[in-house]
């Protein structure tokens, strides 16, 4: 296990749980939930149910402040049913446009107070990372490779974050921030090359 604490990035190692995506089937069942809570207020509350975890475990892995990503997956649930008959199918998951509502209400409090920025990380997706880029697995790259992360810009620690922490798919990385699967993709790999570049420093 490695730990690097910033001044204001905290950086730890803890389990994971990886990110999935959903079948063509569920995408479909989803756009049946979303349909009723739609055309009923009240029906919101199966959506509620069934996404309430996940996207509070997306929160609070990034904040490490349960009774602060309990009031922001709040913030979350309320914007997405006073926005719910706003929301269109576009071959995208329900539970995407639900996340990037999360990402944008973590984007806009780390940015307006002087919030700990938490990353959650495992031995073994530095690992991974180290293998992306070629990399010999030595301490020292080790030590590198956290402190560049924790130099990141927040939208591109996000983009790491999601891939290599939370296992998505690029597909489902593009659904979340509103880009194409090919496009995130790119992004993804302009980062390794990036972190590549600043351990060589």
């Amino acid at each position: 296990m490695y730990a690097v604490y910033l001044p204001i990035l905290k950086t730890r190692f803890m389990h994971q749980t990886s990110g999935s995506y959903l079948s063509e089937s569920r995408i479909m069942e989803e756009q049946g939930f979303v349909m009723a809570a739609q055309s009923d207020p009240r029906k919101f509350s199966v959506i509620y149910e069934l996404y309430y975890e996940p996207v509070l475990r997306f929160v609070y892995q990034r904040l490490d402040d349960k009774s602060l990503a309990f009031d922001v997956t709040s913030q979350v649930f309320l914007k997405a049913m006073v926005n719910i008959k706003k929301f269109t199918f576009r071959g995208v998951p329900f539970s995407a446009w639900l996340f990037r509502i999360a990402r944008n209400e973590l984007t806009d409090l780390f940015r307006k107070n002087s919030i700990s920025r938490t990353i959650n990380i495992e031995t073994v997706q530095v690992h991974e990372i180290m293998d992306e880029m070629e990399e010999p697995n030595l301490e020292e790259t080790i030590e590198k490779i956290l402190e560049t992360i924790g130099d990141l810009p927040e939208d591109e620690l996000q983009l790491i974050e999601m891939r290599y922490f939370e296992k998505r798919s690029f597909k489902e990385i593009g659904d979340i921030i509103g880009i194409t699967e090919n496009n995130a993709k790119v992004k993804v790999y302009r980062i390794i090359h990036k972190i590549k570049e600043c351990i060589k420093k």
